[in-house]
């Protein structure tokens, strides 16, 4: 009866993992395509510390029996059909824009980090999610958001 309970929490988790192996590929992919210094830094950074973010709660789903032989998802290097969407129209808008349109690039990791927040709200929302993965995205968020008001501050210079 209790894994019924706590099913969904799990599909949650995992669906949050696969989006963070996204984000840390569109930040890749976005260092990938801009010429500018500062932004080519950041979204490198931005890439580690989402890689970061996803082994360090693929560790502890697996030592919180969350993730199973099944769901592997971060450690194949997947990620969900919307992220390779995604991805897939910045490298096309990319290969057809000048000096690839920094504008966009922030305004596409903008809405990316506001995704992320609400995702990460979802599950925190969740009274089943045990201390130590709460404690790990409350410290994820918050990096998130930090990153979130860089960015913003970023855009309103230009």
């Amino acid at each position: 009866m209790m894994e019924k309970k706590t099913e969904p929490l799990n599909t949650k988790l995992e669906y949050l993992l696969e989006k963070i192996h996204d984000s840390e590929q569109g930040f890749e992919k976005a260092a990938e395509h801009t010429e500018h210094v500062f932004l080519k830094s950041y979204f490198e950074k931005k890439s580690k510390e989402r890689y970061d973010f996803g082994n360090e709660l693929n560790n502890e789903f697996i030592m919180s029996g969350i993730q199973n032989e099944n769901s592997s998802a971060y450690t194949e290097n997947t990620g969900t059909i919307a992220g390779t969407v995604r991805q897939t129209w910045m490298d096309l808008k990319a290969l057809f824009s000048s000096n690839s349109d920094q504008s966009s690039m922030l305004e596409a990791a903008i809405i990316g980090e506001k995704a992320a927040l609400a995702d990460y709200n979802d599950i925190l929302n969740q009274s089943s999610l045990p201390l130590r993965i709460r404690s790990i995205l409350l410290k994820q968020k918050e990096a998130i958001e930090n990153d979130l008001k860089t960015i913003k501050k970023i855009e309103d210079l230009k």
